[in-house]
């Protein structure tokens, strides 16, 4: 598989009416439209009709990951509004560690207003139940358009969980174009959320209830988790008229040794909940890949943007994920951590998924380039079809069972 030469953004591009834009989630997540394209066939669904479209021995894989309230505001003696975006730890790295800290941690994050923010501390007060504290920002250093803060509080019975929780915004997309509200903090979540660290959702998952759940499992269909971390990088736009030059962001995903073992072993087909799993998943063969060729450095596990079209694989998915596995003993890992960068665009060979449940994208994005590498030249129908079809589009939208 070669890396592209040449990808014009212009063709990934659609118009998208502003009222065609769901700024708001629907009263019932499984009311939803869903769009189910399989055979070359278009048809309009509903949400809650999944478990009938879906075979007995198909394996869902969802995202764990859960929405932090990311967004912190902080007003200064002048009268100054900044907003500090949270986007990954950096100091501890590991999510679940910065969140369990109880004094202090450091985190790589986006500052709205920065020109007003000179080297002052800034404070904010927060109320927890019946404790409170002091929060304190203060910036060490700008890396590119991000900045690294340390933040710390003056009471140890608070994580940094539950200071941003109480005290942080819902970090709803900036093209919904309105202010978060409180219904924001449970809609904006999936109903199976565990493992905080996103600042988005991934938002194919936002249409499943328990009911839809247990429906699931009472056709015999299967479900399995892995957990990433889904980015800001998620809205950013390909800018550039040659999609090749966009830097793809890098994300942290986590997967445990049984769910690779389950995708090594499955004989059905293999379906992803979202984008952010598709593209977890798909790395999870590189990785086996580059562990079979021995250069999977344990102390810094990642795939790169354009790995995989770096030379042509003829691993199976099978002996791929068996010499991750092999790699992983050899480490003594129980579960894998790693970073993805890897972008997905047309030409792209899929080597562990079948199947997508996703939402509309937005024009020009990676997201759409993603979609339109699953199902080809097809996304354009699948596009026009939920636009003439009064489907609702992006976050908050409706959503899309494709089959290539």
């Amino acid at each position: 598989m070669l890396k592209p030469e040449h990808i014009h953004i212009a063709d990934y591009d659609y118009r998208l009416p502003e009222d065609r834009i769901a700024r708001y989630p629907l009263p019932s997540r499984d009311q939803s439209s869903l769009l189910h394209y399989e055979h070359q066939t278009l048809r309009h669904q509903a949400f809650s009709s999944l478990p009938d479209l879906l075979k007995p021995g198909d394996l869902l894989v969802f995202n764990e990951t859960r929405v932090i309230q990311a967004r912190l505001l902080f007003q200064k003696e002048s009268g100054s509004n900044i907003e500090i975006f949270c986007l990954e730890p950096v100091e501890p790295a590991e999510y679940q560690l910065a969140f369990r800290q109880t004094n202090a941690c450091r985190w790589r994050c986006l500052v709205g207003n920065a020109r007003k923010w000179k080297q002052d501390d800034l404070v904010k007060e927060v109320l927890s139940g019946p404790d409170k504290a002091s929060l304190t920002a203060r910036k060490v250093n700008r890396e590119g358009y991000t900045y690294i803060i340390d933040f710390s509080w003056d009471n140890n019975n608070l994580s940094f969980a539950e200071i941003i929780e109480n005290s942080g915004l819902t970090p709803i997309p900036p093209y919904l174009k309105r202010d978060s509200v409180p219904e924001d903090r449970t809609r904006y979540q999936t109903v199976y959320s565990r493992y905080e660290g996103s600042v988005a959702a991934p938002t194919a998952g936002l249409h499943f209830t328990g009911k839809v759940l247990k429906q699931l499992d009472e056709k015999g269909i299967h479900r399995a988790n892995l957990t990433l971390h889904v980015g800001a990088g998620t809205f950013t736009p390909v800018k550039e008229e040659n999609a090749v030059q966009h830097l793809m962001h890098g994300e942290t995903v986590v997967v445990d040794r049984k769910l690779i073992r389950l995708l090594r072993d499955h004989p059905g087909r293999i379906i992803s909940v979202g984008t952010t799993g598709m593209r977890s998943i798909e790395s999870l063969y590189w990785l086996g890949f580059a562990a079979s060729r021995s250069r999977l450095d344990p102390s810094r596990i990642e795939v790169s943007q354009w790995e995989a079209y770096a030379s042509e694989s003829t691993l199976g998915k099978t002996e791929s994920l068996d010499q991750l596995i092999a790699f992983m003993d050899h480490h003594n890992m129980a579960q894998l951590q790693f970073r993805t960068m890897l972008m997905i665009v047309p030409g792209y060979r899929f080597k562990m998924t079948d199947g997508l449940i996703t939402n509309f994208h937005q024009p020009r994005s990676t997201l759409l380039l993603l979609v339109a590498a699953f199902i080809g030249k097809k996304w354009k129908d699948v596009y026009d079809y939920a636009m003439q079809n009064d489907f609702r589009f992006l976050s908050y939208g409706d959503v899309s069972l494709l089959f290539p």
